[in-house]
């Protein structure tokens, strides 16, 4: 009897168990993907110069677009630009207040045109309309297929001291080079102003005097060239290779005979250095041993160092100059969150503030300096302003030769009710590599992080060596380091996820886009038993390959590439990058694989996922394949991010079982195609036939 009453207990115990996950999970809903990857409702908030009017992102029949409207008054804005396709991601104020200038490519080939809007008259003018770049002789330079090669517009300088005009680099006579002109916005009268025969590029002060120009030395290393008053250049800084990531030129200041810079020669970590250019003397300004210095507040009239953040587990701010110290102070007590100045008025008494935090929408504030207030203004996803969101948890995580891997760790809610980082069970985990990889994951909201987790998954991001922000050993231990240590970072962080009952060790899935992308297919390719599926965004599949065809306007900086990634240009370069490329392994995989492209993708083209594709199909391999005929590096439009996701969710719960929305109408206004495995996704083939 004791023993029926026992196994009772221990059969209730289950049950009571099993039924208060289902209820704590039936309290945490499925939240639709167009909550997380449409529009937002607002996004870039800025302010005229003259703190007039204040301007926002938000979409016009759901393409983003500029509004602008009263800064006492902005429920009044209104749309001033008229997108009708890809949308609006980059914009600014001209000084003159009346005008917003705004980039936009074709299709994601991120051959950029530049635009201005007067916001009167909401008249558009393209200032670079230019569709072929010319050779010399005389004839547009053609792409394979009997297209004109588009050059690219870059906006390299505005300064309040020219309101009507900005500075803009093109490259229309050599495709690797950008010359300097200078572009009235009113007129849309161009001049040339500095011709370029060789350089990466050029830095100039506000009064448009063209002070520094680079170039990348064959080891990799940089210099800094000035003008020597002849017509030609003389150095003025050398780079060695390994600090190139971590050192350059910020900003001048009111005089412009002091330059400030990150430096991170003679140290690990980024320092902020103010360089006097008559003397050569240096001063140190700041310096943190964990992380580099990165952001920096200045006035923007008086151009004095305010403020500078670093990023370790999350953005810190040091008050450099105490004009600004007590509202940095005030700022802290506004809002949760990790704040940021987003803009400033010309005589810096308004500013316009964004929180992040973990697990809500960003909020946007009007900040009135004269009276020490903000006022709320919005955040940029309402709808999720109710919404039961999951934590993001900062992590650090030894690798196995003793780096500090900081990485971010979000649990599903309902598996983490005292929000302590740890599941009350191993979940199935997708690993969510960035991309770059000189780049980095950060703490606060992340819309993938909130998908999976709401799906039922545990969620790791991992800044794996080469990432950016935590010192130049930290970004060299990667170097030509691809599919190596780079990759068993990863595994590492895998490994310790499933020994802290994190992750269940079967039920790992790898998932990324650009870098992140080729990661993922390392991931199945040189560790074929670790994942059991794989998401591919953009990746390439073939290191050669991608070096051979990244935009002409990259290569002037090709030997970061060589010395960083491979060289293709010597035996030895070939075979580093033949080895460390998934299509070489291709007949390794055997959990399953999706991949995403963008047809017109400038730095990893198609045929990079074609390629692999066609290597699996050739070895029966089952791969699932989506194409976008509208999209360059990642998916810009809205309706192509839905339905990328709407397959990913159904590939994810097929594999590893977690929660899944049913595709519904997120394929409606996409250009979505599947020329590869449709039917390996549960669902997929029929939707498409409608």
């Amino acid at each position: 009897m004791k023993k029926m009453s026992l196994l009772f207990l221990g059969m209730l115990a289950v049950f009571l168990m099993f039924s208060g996950c289902k209820q704590q999970a039936k309290e945490h809903p499925l939240i639709t993907r167009d909550l997380l990857f449409g529009n937002p409702d607002k996004a870039s908030v800025q302010l005229s110069p003259d703190g007039r009017h204040i301007s926002f992102l938000a979409p016009v029949d759901n393409v983003l677009n500029v509004w602008v409207g009263p800064v006492e008054e902005p429920e009044k804005a209104e749309p001033v630009t008229r997108d009708t396709n890809r949308g609006i991601r980059n914009y600014f104020w001209a000084y003159t207040s009346n005008h917003i200038i705004y980039l936009q490519d074709l299709a994601g080939d991120e051959n950029w045109q530049v635009h201005v809007v007067d916001i009167r008259t909401r008249e558009d003018r393209n200032l670079t309309p230019f569709e072929e770049i010319t050779g010399p002789d005389g004839k547009p330079i053609m792409l394979p297929g009997g297209k004109p090669l588009r050059p690219q517009a870059q906006i390299v300088a505005v300064s309040h001291k020219f309101p009507e005009e900005i500075i803009v680099g093109l490259n229309l006579r050599d495709p690797q080079f950008h010359d300097l002109y200078k572009v009235n916005i009113l007129t849309g009268e161009l001049k040339l102003m500095q011709k370029n025969d060789g350089f990466m590029g050029f830095l100039t002060d506000d009064d448009y005097t063209v002070r520094f120009a680079a170039r990348m030395t064959p080891d990799g290393g940089m210099v800094y060239y000035r003008p020597d008053g002849r017509g030609g250049w003389s150095p003025f800084e050398t780079i060695p290779m390994e600090d190139t990531l971590t050192t350059s030129p910020v900003a001048f200041d009111k005089s412009g005979q002091i330059i400030y810079m990150t430096d991170s020669r003679g140290r690990n970590t980024a320092a902020l250095l103010e360089v006097n250019l008559n003397t050569g003397e240096k001063k140190l300004i700041f310096e943190d041993p964990r992380a580099d210095a990165q952001g920096i507040m200045m006035h923007p009239m008086e151009k004095k160092l305010e403020a500078v953040s670093v990023e370790y587990l999350r953005k810190e701010w040091t008050v450099l100059d105490e004009s600004v110290r007590a509202d940095l102070e005030y700022l802290k007590t506004v809002c949760d969150g990790d704040f940021r100045v987003s803009d400033r008025t010309l005589d810096d008494k308004f500013w316009t503030v964004a929180y992040v935090v973990d697990d809500g929408p960003v909020r946007y504030y009007f900040y009135d300096r004269e009276k020490k207030e903000a006022k709320f203004l919005f955040t940029n996803r309402k709808a999720l302003e109710g919404v039961r969101l999951s934590k993001m948890h900062p992590v650090v995580i030894k690798s196995r030769d003793g780096l500090n891997l900081v990485s971010y760790l979000t649990i599903p809610g309902w598996r983490d009710p005292d929000n302590d980082g740890r599941p009350d069970k191993p979940l199935p985990m997708v690993l969510y590599v960035h991309g770059g990889p000189w780049a980095r994951d950060s703490w606060g909201f992340d819309p993938v992080h909130q998908w999976l987790s709401n799906r039922g998954y545990a969620v790791l991001s991992v800044n794996f060596r080469g990432s950016t922000g935590f010192g130049k050993d930290f970004i060299n231990a990667a170097n030509r380091e691809w599919a190596g240590r780079m990759h068993d970072d990863l595994i590492d962080a895998v490994n310790w996820a499933v020994e802290n009952r994190i992750a269940d060790k079967n039920k790992v899935a790898i998932m990324g886009g650009s870098y992140g992308g080729y990661a993922t297919l390392v991931g199945l390719t040189f560790t074929p038993e670790v994942f059991a599926c794989g998401v591919d965004i953009v990746g390439p599949s073939n290191l050669i390959t991608l070096l051979e065809t990244i935009p002409p306007y990259w290569k002037p900086m090709f030997e970061m590439f060589a010395t960083r990634v491979g060289d293709p240009r010597t035996e030895e370069g070939r075979k580093l990058l033949q080895e460390r490329s998934p299509l070489t392994y291709v007949d390794r995989i055997k959990r399953p694989l999706l991949i995403g492209q963008g047809a017109n993708d400038p730095r990893v083209k198609q045929s990079e996922s074609d390629q692999i594709v066609k290597a699996m199909q050739e070895k029966n391999i089952p791969v699932t394949y989506v194409l976008f005929s509208d999209e360059g590096h990642g998916f810009a439009r809205p309706e192509n991010r839905l339905a990328f996701f709407a397959v990913s969710e159904l590939f994810l719960a097929k594999h590893l079982g977690g929660r899944a929305q049913e595709i519904g109408k997120d394929f409606e206004g996409s250009t979505i195609k599947v020329p590869e495995g449709a039917e390996q996704i549960p669902g997929l083939k029929e939707v498409l036939a409608k």
